[in-house]
């Protein structure tokens, strides 16, 4: 407790020192971490002044692949896995739950193959979002990496092309696929050319209401509470080729203890409770993804009470209602993917602009390598890799570009970066981490990026069966010959 309240004590310090541009006293950037947070912590220590991730020594993949570069861990996305499974057993055995609980992983986090075949290790099914998702599920099964037994839960506003995919693969014997209509006219396009004799399953996804701070009040995926009933009741009741199994329900921002997280929640347990005495059919409700990814050294969430809390609360309103309690899924992508990640750079120049600002300029492009920071201010967790031992300074980071929004100038525990001044002409590497998911596609991964920079490489890091890391370039950085092609030259 004590440590806390000193922890908490120092970054107030480090805030007064932001704002009012004090002059640091001359501790080592070390000294300045293990003052701000509990460190060393899950993931990150270090070693003679150099960072460990994973106790991958970093300054060894640099001096292997060189910057800028993208690395993967495989492992955590197994542990992250099998870290959910656990905590959803636990609370479901604490509460007496009846139900089953199916983990699926949403493919937009990641598709990368060396992801999905990680996922796939650990017995889970998969959620979909667009039409070319079923062509890499077609290959996974050429691969035998899935069966036709795999739940695949297939989401997003579907033209014709998903659709098709998704009717091709119920008549091939994929029993459990299951197409979560995103709205009313969706079902029209099934029953008109739906065959066989193999009983289709469906879902229905909820649009749940906005945060009050949203622009709009109802999301514009799902189909709104007050339709559900009724839309059952005129379409689906009585219609032997089809079977309501699922009530899909989520919200932007994500699992989160907070008035309007509960509040949502008890509309779908309504929705659901109702519409389950009416379709015996139902029984499975999928609460999506949304579980939060660690973006600071600081961060707090605690995952055992969420969904512990979460199962009691449905466990209670089923029972109040006379209902029995419904199977449970998720659709877990970033908390599966994003903390496997990390995106490592060179500071190729200093830049005294003014009396008070520092740029550190980095060998990439904020923008291209880590969209979300530029179209959503997304903060992941920033260390040096090297020069531990340096004093530390305030500073901003730039980017290549010849943007004005190429930059990063503050972390997720306080509105500035703090990064070491190293020894005059020595160099220094700095890693982003937790910055598995997504990225790749919002950059647009093996196409043009912005001022023609080129995309970093990527390297996969595994475990041995003796327990030694291994490492795989999985791909180049980006040739001008690949770009000038694609730009018909």
């Amino acid at each position: 407790m004590l440590k806390k309240v000193q922890i908490q004590l120092n970054r107030i310090n480090l805030f007064i020192f932001a704002r009012f541009k004090r002059i640091p006293m001359k501790i080592k950037y070390e000294d300045l971490i293990h003052q701000t947070f509990e460190f060393p912590q899950d993931g990150f220590r270090t070693e003679d002044g150099e960072l460990y991730f994973h106790d991958i020594p970093l300054m060894e993949v640099i001096k292997q692949y060189g910057t800028p570069l993208k690395i993967t861990y495989l492992p955590k996305i197994s542990s992250q896995i099998q870290r959910a499974k656990i905590l959803f057993k636990v609370a479901m055995a604490k509460a007496d739950y009846q139900g089953s609980y199916t983990y699926c992983y949403c493919t937009k986090s990641s598709h990368f193959s060396f992801v999905l075949e990680e996922v796939l290790r650990n017995d889970v099914h998969i959620e979909t979002s667009s039409t070319y998702d079923m062509n890499i599920l077609s290959e996974l099964y050429e691969r035998k990496l899935i069966d036709n037994n795999k739940y695949i839960v297939c989401n997003g506003f579907k033209r014709e092309a998903y659709q098709e995919l998704i009717l091709d693969f119920h008549e091939k014997g994929f029993s459990n696929i299951l197409p979560v209509l995103d709205n009313m006219s969706e079902l029209d396009y099934y029953k008109e050319h739906l065959r066989g004799k193999q009983v289709m399953q469906l879902g229905l996804r909820i649009a749940s209401e906005e945060e009050p701070n949203f622009e709009f009040y109802t999301s514009r995926l799902g189909i709104r509470y007050r339709d559900i009933v009724p839309f059952y009741q005129q379409n689906l009741k009585g219609d032997s080729r089809f079977e309501l199994k699922m009530l899909h329900f989520f919200i932007n921002t994500g699992i989160r203890d907070n008035v309007y997280y509960w509040s949502e929640l008890a509309k779908c347990l309504r929705v659901y409770c109702e519409l389950k005495k009416v379709c015996p059919s139902l029984d499975t409700l999928n609460i999506g993804g949304g579980l939060p990814v660690k973006n600071s050294l600081g961060f707090e969430f605690d995952y055992e009470y969420m969904i512990q809390e979460i199962i009691a609360q449905i466990k209670s309103y089923c029972n109040e209602n006379g209902v029995p309690e419904p199977n449970i899924f998720t659709e877990f992508g970033s908390f599966t993917v994003a903390e496997s990640g990390a995106t490592l750079y060179s500071v190729i120049n200093t830049k005294q602009q003014n009396d008070t600002e520092v740029w550190y300029m980095i060998d990439s492009s904020f923008i291209t390598t880590l969209p979300d920071t530029w179209g959503l201010k997304q903060r992941f967790i920033l260390l040096a890799v090297n020069q531990w031992d340096a004093p530390y300074q305030r500073v901003n980071l730039g980017g290549l570009t010849c943007d004005s929004l190429d930059y990063y100038n503050s972390e997720a525990h306080i509105g500035q970066v703090f990064l070491p001044k190293p020894p005059e002409g020595e160099p220094l590497y700095l890693g982003f981490f937790h910055t598995g998911a997504y990225q790749e596609s919002l950059g647009g991964y093996g196409g043009i990026q912005h001022c023609l920079i080129p995309a970093p490489k990527h390297v996969i890091i595994d475990r041995g069966p003796d327990g030694d890391y291994t490492t795989k370039l999985f791909s180049k950085e980006q040739s001008y010959k690949s770009m000038l092609k694609i730009l018909g030259y």
